[in-house]
């Protein structure tokens, strides 16, 4: 395992974030029912269910969007409530690259990032 798929967990140092739930054909249903209860218990951005790798991610995906404020409760109840998913949190800094590496942090297992796109 390279630096780049090694799981850390999350801490709270940036003001803004990014939360990748990934999931697969198998899991579609279960993906779809966690970002739709997000949704209704948080009051996050969260993004379309995309059934394709998007961008630097291996697998589909959806985004949710939160902040430092958001970070401990969301971030508590999504490892509780995530089941098997893997979930790349990332600080969403303005820069591509170290968010999705320097800033990278995994609820799960960590997937290797596609990341030829940031350079």
């Amino acid at each position: 395992m390279n630096d780049m798929t090694t799981a850390r967990k999350p801490v709270n140092l940036h003001d803004a974030y990014h939360a990748h739930v990934y999931f697969d054909a198998d899991t579609l249903m279960f993906a779809t029912s966690l970002c739709q209860r997000i949704a209704a218990l948080f009051s996050l951005e969260v993004g379309r269910i995309h059934q394709k790798p998007v961008g630097p991610h291996p697998q589909w995906s959806c985004q949710i969007k939160f902040t430092d404020a958001d970070f401990d409760r969301f971030i508590h109840w999504l490892e509780q409530n995530r089941g098997d998913l893997s979930v790349l949190v990332h600080a969403d800094t303005g820069d591509d690259l170290a968010d999705h590496t320097t800033h990278a942090y995994w609820l799960g297992e960590a997937e290797e990032l596609d990341l030829r796109m940031f350079s």
